[in-house]
């Protein structure tokens, strides 16, 4: 079986950490990349919306109906929305799993990365949601690296014992940056690689 898996992106920035995830972490799933380059850039300053919301709701219908076997949403802001859906489907928000294995490993200070200041607020913000709802303690801190990623965490992440990546564009600098700072880090396209091949199988 090479299960279909539909990519729901914000930014095309997000489709190849996703691509090169599924190729390493399932390689037998077949990518197929669906792009509302849109649905970012009309956040604004107003946030989601529920009209923003019924977009990406829609595009997962899209998805399910079009024979995917398994969805992924890359963009953190839409997280929340696989909330609203039920499908009969495994649907992944975009760091479910990362956030899952982080808050899994015995760190107990994380420190949530990211290049734009929703993204920041809003993965912390959920992030702490999902360690209140596992019952796990956690310090959590974030750093804001909208340009060069890792001098900007060698700076900041001194005292923190793992680095969680807030958004998919920031994937490619996994390795480069827990080298760098001597600590694991955590990212949303290779967790959540690992979780749908578990859930649906080679």
């Amino acid at each position: 079986m090479n299960p279909r898996i539909a990519l729901i992106s914000a930014t095309p920035a997000a489709i190849p950490p996703a691509v090169d995830a599924l190729a390493t972490g399932f390689p037998q799933a077949r990518p197929w990349n669906i792009l509302d380059d849109r649905l970012l850039a009309d956040v604004g300053d107003a946030g989601r919306t529920p009209a923003l919301d019924a977009r990406m709701r829609r595009l997962i219908d899209y998805a399910v109906d079009g024979g995917a076997h398994g969805v992924l949403l890359t963009c953190s802001l839409y997280g929340a929305v696989t909330e609203q859906v039920d499908v009969p489907v495994p649907l992944l928000a975009p760091d479910e799993a990362a956030f899952d294995d982080a808050l899994s490993s015995g760190h107990s200070r994380i420190l949530v990365v990211a290049s734009l200041a929703p993204a920041l607020s809003d993965s912390m913000a959920r992030f702490e949601q999902a360690a209140h709802k596992k019952g796990t303690t956690v310090e959590i801190g974030g750093v804001l690296a909208p340009d060069n990623l890792v001098e900007t965490c060698r700076k900041r992440a001194d005292g923190w014992d793992l680095v969680l990546l807030a958004q998919y564009s920031l994937a490619p600098a996994v390795d480069e940056l827990s080298a760098a700072l001597g600590v694991p880090v955590v990212s949303g396209p290779r967790s959540a690689a690992a979780r749908l091949k578990a859930v649906i199988g080679e």
